[in-house]
């Protein structure tokens, strides 16, 4: 059984369906990314998961137990999903003493998860004097505090600066590197490739993709722009590369050609053999990103047709 099961799981609010129909299989070990564009139904789901909220229809199990029972898993998982409101002018050790006691937790534990998070030696600071970095990891410290098997993450890099996105996702990784299960939510498609072992994208509350990582960039496909000396010799390239037998399609001023790196060479030879000499020869590869953007919208406007669609 996967950390996280669902079956048919729906969550509806009116007229707008967050969650839809969503059967997952989620592994145990590692860090998942949970992905997909505002209105996606993330945020939803994981408040189903951790019992914050009830589904409309449909099932799920977290680490074997039903979401209709929470109690029976409340005390194995661990869960930031709204910043804590952390006593500005106490210590992060006295913040965290007083949620472990809250919970029956020894204070040993407050010292343990202080180094986990990578605090120790600023724990008597007041909290008040850390960076937004500094405060999301103290967060995350206290989702940690009861030891949790699974610990679910919502947007924990939300906010952050660049340097601050760099603790985070370093964290993320050895936190998954430990056994423990980490689910994350993020818009950050970088930050979700450089730590996610499996990826679950979701679109208007529906399943796009869920997987390991190397199956999502193993949709990246390459191809090579071509831009001409001469402008006016863009038809002609065009042509010929058509004609023999190119997958090759006119961009503005350039010809974008669907081809890996190693037909460089000959793509340039076709276009001397036309009569062409190349200004701009480039081979690009396809993103990440680019493959969410195809999965689940280009833009805002885009998507926002295509939500009205799903409504109607």
């Amino acid at each position: 059984m996967g950390v996280v099961e669902t079956s048919e799981l729906t969550r509806r609010f009116g007229s707008i369906t967050a969650v839809d129909g969503l059967t997952l299989d989620l592994p145990a070990g590692g860090v998942i990314g949970l992905v997909g564009p505002n209105g996606s139904g993330k945020s939803t789901l994981i408040r189903m998961l951790l019992g914050l909220i009830r589904p409309g229809a449909g099932s799920a199990h977290v680490l074997g137990a039903s979401i209709a029972q929470p109690a029976r898993y409340a005390a194995r998982v661990g869960a930031l999903v709204e910043r804590p409101a952390f006593v500005p002018g106490l210590s992060a050790r006295t913040n965290l003493r007083a949620l472990a006691r809250l919970r029956g937790l020894p204070d040993d534990r407050v010292d343990e998860v202080l180094g986990i998070v990578g605090l120790t030696g600023r724990e008597r600071e007041p909290v008040k004097r850390f960076s937004l970095g500094m405060q999301q990891r103290l967060a995350i410290a206290a989702a940690l505090l009861p030891d949790p098997e699974l610990l679910v993450l919502d947007e924990p890099t939300n906010g952050l600066d660049p340097a601050g996105i760099v603790e985070i996702r370093a964290l993320l990784m050895a936190l998954g590197r430990s056994g423990r299960t980490v689910v994350v939510s993020s818009h950050l498609l970088a930050e979700i490739e450089a730590a996610c072992d499996w990826i679950v994208v979701l679109r208007f509350g529906e399943l796009v993709f869920s997987g390991p990582t190397e199956a999502l960039l193993a949709r990246t496909r390459a191809h090579i722009d071509l831009r001409p000396e001469h402008a006016t010799d863009l038809p002609a390239l065009l042509a010929a590369l058509q004609a023999a037998g190119w997958a090759a399609a006119r961009e503005a001023d350039l010809i974008r050609v669907v081809a890996t790196a190693d037909r460089a060479a000959a793509l340039n030879r076709a276009a001397s053999d036309s009569g062409v000499t190349l200004a701009h020869l480039v081979v690009v590869q396809d993103s990440l990103e680019d493959v969410f953007l195809a999965m689940t919208g280009r833009s805002d406007g885009e998507l926002a047709v295509a939500r009205a669609g799903a409504v109607a």
